[in-house]
């Protein structure tokens, strides 16, 4: 397996387990995730978003080039406020493995190189959010050693 990086251009390889990742989202959570959005929009956000100079993508990759899993990334700049220190993490967006290779190390190989690349820009935070149903992400975070240190809730009409 190879580690690679994405580039904006290349973002509709992202497409399929992108479309996955968000089918689990909808069937938890359709009061706030629209249900299949065109491939045509997905292009066009995961190109823009990617394009970005503080995002990243990152793509495992079998010996023959099949897409294994990927993560996108950010490198957050958060000033500094009266009741928080300032801070640069990383901010992990989304994470996923095609399901014929998961449970097979390949999230953690990702989460790995998002580590490896914090280090080298001299970022010291990883951070993310996972949805409650999405017990796979949790554990895979959890194992990775991210904590918990916040929880979001909120109240829909």
């Amino acid at each position: 397996m190879k580690i690679l990086n994405l580039p904006a251009s290349e973002a509709g390889r992202l497409i399929p387990l992108l479309q996955d990742l968000h089918s689990l989202h909808v069937a938890h959570q359709p009061a706030r995730y629209p249900a299949d959005p065109s491939e045509a929009e997905l292009q066009h956000w995961l190109h823009d978003w990617l394009a970005q100079d503080s995002v990243t993508a990152l793509v495992a990759e079998s010996p023959k080039g099949g897409l294994l899993g990927y993560v996108i990334y950010e490198v957050e700049h958060r000033p500094p406020l009266p009741i928080r220190f300032s801070e640069t993490r990383v901010m992990v967006h989304h994470i996923i493995t095609a399901k014929a290779f998961r449970r097979m190390g390949v999230g953690l190989a990702l989460l790995n190189a998002v580590k490896h690349q914090a280090k080298s820009l001299d970022i010291g935070i990883i951070s993310t959010t996972y949805a409650p149903f999405n017990t796979a992400s949790a554990a895979l975070f959890q194992s990775f050693g991210l904590q918990p240190v916040m929880v979001a809730a909120e109240w829909r009409a």
